[in-house]
């Protein structure tokens, strides 16, 4: 009857015509409760009946309630057939399933902190024995009419003892009725296939896909790591603004809105922390981090969408070769808590083996690609710079980016010849000067080209992390922006920020600034290659796919 209760969907929205929400109601209603276990009570305290409460009753504080892993802690040591009499416990969790054995006995196995459905700390089994809860004025007929009601998904509380069964199962024996918490009112499937079905649905997804909820789980435990490095290297994490008047701090479309304080304004959202966490720099604070959202109103793919969590730092008087040993020392012990992590907790994931044993490999962009290509760069700071790497593009026969710019030119060389070398962990480091307006830069010594103290760091052909020194000259930032205005022609709106300027007055120490897509380093770590499993409810695609019309499963 319960499935049944589905057609009843489309009338109970808010769309449908009042005449027939109103009868679906009153019917939907009569139905369900008719759908909620019984429970007991007791009248002239010799005889039992059963009556509708409530379907969603309150907890109450309870000394004796275990979970799954204190009750196995705790019990773990009972012996086959053995009992626990005295220790009465009470557990809570979801009926992953039942099996009824006839009229008087029945067992339930429920879930708790459902991480993972392949582990058994999530899974406890409760035996519901007639003879063990005679003692509570209860019929049998009444007890197997309860077994009656039993549904898959339906949320209980069990009071019972420690027991572990002749086939050495530990379990709780159950010394009264179990009490429904909140019931299940769809149909639990065993699993999902249709793919707009599991966006759509996606705590269903989570709590039937362990692959799925172990992605989540590892996420947390990758965000605590780099939290707490970050802590006990002395760093100081902040919370910096997501609505600004304008977003800064990357090149990158934005996304905008207006507020009610300022009507008359428009108000952008950050698209990087970075501009506001080097005022906090100037502002006397010497190592700082943000682990936050940033938003960028570009396109969505296996690796990119438009809201999006990084981890950035910025430390004083730190060069990059600190930023380039400090990350390698990161990594190499963030590698160790996931494998650590994936065979205790997180099973159903199989990442990747990756050594992140230092020092890790080194390109250095320009020889490089002058290595790849067999041709000579040209001087990058010329003003025929572009024209030239154009000719050298048709020699090459490789396509051309839309808006053949300088930078956009040399972003189509790296991502050409120097990425596909990047599949074990590797650096790219010495930049061109255009590539980073907001690093320092220097005299490459080798070629005697104008490069950026940037290095970026590349697994499996994919960007993790990029880290810089940054530039404190408030004239040389000025003429850096300056000249990457010129790159920009497609966006009107583009100006210097004059504020960060003035800030840079006030002195900024030489700084290491060092950033981190969490997303993409979940993906890399959780063995996945769409940035939509890493996400707890997908993409902005499959969120804005939530404001339809919902697809049961």
């Amino acid at each position: 009857m319960r499935t049944s209760l589905r057609c009843l969907g489309p009338a109970l929205r808010p769309y449908a015509r009042p005449t027939a929400r109103a009868a679906h109601l009153r019917f939907y209603s009569t139905e369900q409760a008719q759908l909620v276990p019984r429970v007991r009570t007791s009248s002239g305290g010799d005889r039992a009946k059963w009556q509708h409460e409530e379907q969603y009753p309150r907890i109450k504080k309870q000394d004796t309630v275990l979970d799954y892993h204190t009750f196995k802690e705790r019990y773990k040591d009972l012996r086959p057939g053995e009992f626990k009499p005295d220790d009465e416990v009470v557990v809570r969790g979801r009926i992953w399933s039942f099996r009824v054995a006839g009229s008087k006995l029945a067992f339930l196995d429920l879930f708790q902190n459902n991480r993972s459905l392949q582990l058994n700390s999530h899974r406890l089994q409760c035996v519901l024995d007639f003879t063990h809860i005679a003692h509570s004025i209860i019929k049998a007929a009444d007890f197997k009419d309860f077994l009656n009601q039993l549904h898959r998904g339906d949320i209980y509380s069990v009071k019972g003892i420690p027991h572990r069964t002749p086939r050495n199962d530990l379990s709780v024996l159950a010394t009264d009725i179990p009490q429904l918490l909140s019931p299940c009112t769809q149909s639990l499937p065993a699993f999902l296939l249709d793919k707009e079905t599991k966006i759509r649905n996606r705590h269903v997804d989570l709590l039937l896909n362990p692959q799925l909820a172990d992605i989540v789980q590892l996420r947390s435990e990758i965000t605590k790591f780099l939290r707490q490095w970050l802590l006990d290297e002395g760093h100081t994490e902040v919370q910096t603004p997501i609505l600004a008047d304008a977003a800064g701090g990357a090149v990158a479309r934005p996304f905008h809105t207006s507020a009610t304080e300022f009507q008359d304004r428009q108000i952008a959202l950050r698209i990087a922390p970075e501009l506001w966490l080097k005022r906090l720099i100037v502002g006397g604070f010497e190592r700082v981090f943000e682990i936050g959202p940033s938003f960028r109103n570009e396109g969505i793919d296996l690796s990119h969408n438009p809201e999006f969590t990084t981890c950035e730092f910025y430390r004083s008087y730190a060069d990059i070769e600190e930023l380039i040993n400090t990350t390698e020392r990161m990594f190499l012990g963030l590698s160790r808590v996931v494998t650590s992590v994936v065979h205790s907790d997180c099973r159903a994931l199989i990442p990747p083996k990756i050594d992140f044993s230092p020092p890790l490999p080194r390109l250095d962009f320009i020889p490089a690609i002058e290595a790849a290509t067999g041709k000579q760069l040209p001087e990058l700071t010329w003003p025929d710079a572009q024209a030239q790497l154009l000719l050298l593009f048709n020699e090459c026969d490789i396509p051309l980016p839309s808006l053949p710019t300088l930078p956009r030119l040399l972003d189509r060389l790296s991502a050409k010849y120097l990425e596909p070398q990047c599949f074990g962990p590797t650096w790219i480091i010495n930049h061109p000067e255009c590539l980073s307006p907001l690093s320092k830069s220097f005299m490459h010594p080798d070629n005697q080209q104008r490069v950026s103290a940037r290095a970026e760091l590349f697994v499996r052909n994919t960007e993790l992390v990029n880290c810089y020194e940054e530039e404190n000259s408030p004239i040389e930032q000025r003429r850096k922006l300056e000249n990457q205005l010129q790159y920009h022609e497609e966006d009107p709106k583009a100006g210097i920020d004059e504020d960060y300027l003035q800030a840079l007055e006030w002195g900024l120490p030489p700084t290491g600034g060092w950033g981190c897509g969490i997303d993409r380093l979940c993906m890399l770590f959780s063995g996945t290659n769409r940035i939509a499993d890493v996400l707890s409810f997908g993409t902005l695609r499959n969120v804005v796919a939530l404001g339809r019309v919902s697809k049961r499963p």
